[in-house]
């Protein structure tokens, strides 16, 4: 049997999956501003070569084209240094903190088992599970001497007061105390 998923559904879970934390966007700003700053040296010294070779005015310091080239340079570098600072408070701000709230096992009141109503056969059986938290019926016989049909009774009373929980495993069954 093939389970379809429906497309949004496939779209939301691959959005979900590149969520990123404001620390790694920070820094990857950064490295792409950093990348960007060696572009803009590198254009910067070809567009100096270029004005170089082209400008005709005797000393190549006074035309206006290396000018330009400084303007160019200086407000790239200006919204890079922006980058820089929008990357950085990403990286050293911390997000809203997330409350995480752990559910304590609550511990329940002990209930007190008036076990004055039990035969002695019953409570013997009931201190065993209650010492091991849970025990092989079989081992019950063993370590009781009783027959199978009689722990098969008192565990069925023991049952019938909720104080204990039979559950089969393989041709055997594991009596568990319930909590």
């Amino acid at each position: 049997m093939e389970v379809r998923i429906p497309p949004s559904t496939k779209l939301l879970g691959i959005l979900r999956s590149y969520v990123m934390k404001n620390e790694n966007v920070g820094y990857m700003i950064i490295g792409i501003s950093v990348l960007i700053i060696v572009i803009i040296f590198l254009f910067n010294s070809a567009l100096k070569d270029i004005v170089s070779e082209s400008c005709s005015i005797e000393g190549h310091k006074n035309c206006t084209m290396y000018d330009t080239i400084s303007k160019q340079t200086y407000l790239s570098l200006s919204i890079v240094g922006l980058l820089i600072i929008v990357g950085l408070t990403l990286v050293f701000t911390k997000p809203d903190k997330e409350v995480i709230i752990k559910k304590i096992k609550e511990s329940k009141p002990r209930i007190r088992v008036n076990l004055d109503e039990f035969r002695e056969e019953e409570k013997k059986v009931f201190e065993l599970i209650k010492e091991n938290k849970a025990i092989f019926q079989a081992d019950i016989i063993e370590k009781t001497g009783f027959g199978k049909a009689k722990v098969s009774r008192i565990i069925d009373k023991l049952e019938g007061n909720n104080l204990v929980e039979r559950k089969r495993r393989g041709m055997t069954n594991i009596v568990v105390l319930k909590e």
